[in-house]
């Protein structure tokens, strides 16, 4: 179903995912808060800008109190669902993880959702997370080939998706996705990667497009542009239609209508990033990144124009995955705003 999917018409494709996530979703864009706590990564991927082996990344931690500040401005600001994000650091281990969710629960209770996506870990320690308070976990596999997983990341494909099938047997929402682009990769890595991601049912996908950075091995690599990530989430959309599909800030780094040509294609999420200004620049996955001297809860306005742009409207509410809700038997509750 993914070759015949990917295999049709751009225009044809973007509109049955359209269809697709507004027969789901409505017209309804989540925003998630986004918080990035640190770029100290101990691993070394290929095509990462905060790899470890790179001397010009400028490293930060964040502090809790800097998170907790952070969400209780988002939370002020509507917002419902957050999401913590950060390199691989030794530093966050799974104690203060454990730890961080509980300072966030004391202060917010059950009512907000709350993201972790801090990588490939064990099952023991993704049950104590679990039980500390975070209920969604983001763990992209970034390339359905083993050898160039491996290549890339120096670890392999099979443990990321171990983790991935750990996360969803102790009720995470979960999850994945992939990068398009990749040096190496061609039309039949993109119907793998696409095919993967629907057999492995995850509650939200992510995908972004390749974007080489300066101080990595693949910086001579060229970027694809957005037309294969365009793609690849609309042939997603359609094999999961429950799934959020967030339109990713790399896209609109590519391009300045980026976002909106995701959203176009099936997504209906957006992250805005909303951690303290200072460190925004330092959290350089990629170069080019947008958005980096913005105030996050600011920037909120301005997603609202460029989601009306498509004919969509920002929605604040938790935006839980319907597929999770019935998978664990909850009734899906009204959306704020909606």
């Amino acid at each position: 179903m993914a070759a015949e999917l990917l295999a049709m018409p751009d225009s044809e494709l973007f509109a049955l995912a359209d269809r697709v996530c507004r027969a789901e979703f409505g017209t309804s864009v989540y925003l998630r808060g986004l918080i990035e706590a640190t770029n100290n990564c101990s691993r070394d991927c290929a095509y990462c800008g905060i790899r470890r082996s790179n001397p010009n990344a400028r490293r930060y931690a964040l502090s809790d109190q800097d998170i907790l500040d952070a969400v209780r401005e988002g939370r002020r600001a509507g917002l419902s669902s957050f999401v913590v994000q950060g390199a691989e650091d030794p530093a966050f281990g799974t104690g203060r993880l454990a730890g961080l969710a509980r300072l966030l629960r004391s202060e917010l209770g059950d009512d907000v959702a709350l993201t972790l996506s801090f990588g490939t870990l064990s099952r023991s320690a993704y049950a104590e997370l679990r039980r500390a308070g975070w209920n969604r976990y983001l763990l992209r596999f970034e390339t359905s080939d083993p050898d160039l997983h491996l290549a890339l990341r120096g670890s392999t494909l099979d443990r990321r998706l171990e983790a991935l099938r750990d996360l969803r047997d102790l009720g995470f929402e979960v999850g994945t996705g992939f990068m398009t682009g990749l040096p190496g990769t061609n039309e039949a890595t993109l119907v793998r990667d696409v095919a993967l991601t629907a057999s492995l049912e995850p509650d939200m996908v992510g995908i972004g497009p390749f974007i080489p950075h300066p101080g990595t091995p693949l910086a001579r690599a060229r970027c694809r542009g957005l037309a294969p990530m365009q793609r690849a989430v609309a042939a997603v959309r359609v094999l999961l239609p429950q799934a959020n599909m967030p339109a990713t800030t790399a896209a609109g780094s590519v391009a300045p209508d980026g976002r909106e040509r995701a959203l176009a294609a099936g997504a209906n999420v957006l992250m805005p990033n909303i951690g303290p200004a200072a460190h925004k620049k330092d959290y350089e996955l990629y170069p080019g990144k947008i958005c980096l001297d913005e105030d996050g809860i600011r920037c909120m306005g301005c997603l609202s124009g460029r989601v009306a742009s498509v004919g969509k409207r920002v929605d604040m509410g938790r935006g839980d995955s319907p597929a999770w809700l019935a998978r664990h038997g909850r009734a899906r509750v009204a959306e704020a705003g909606a």
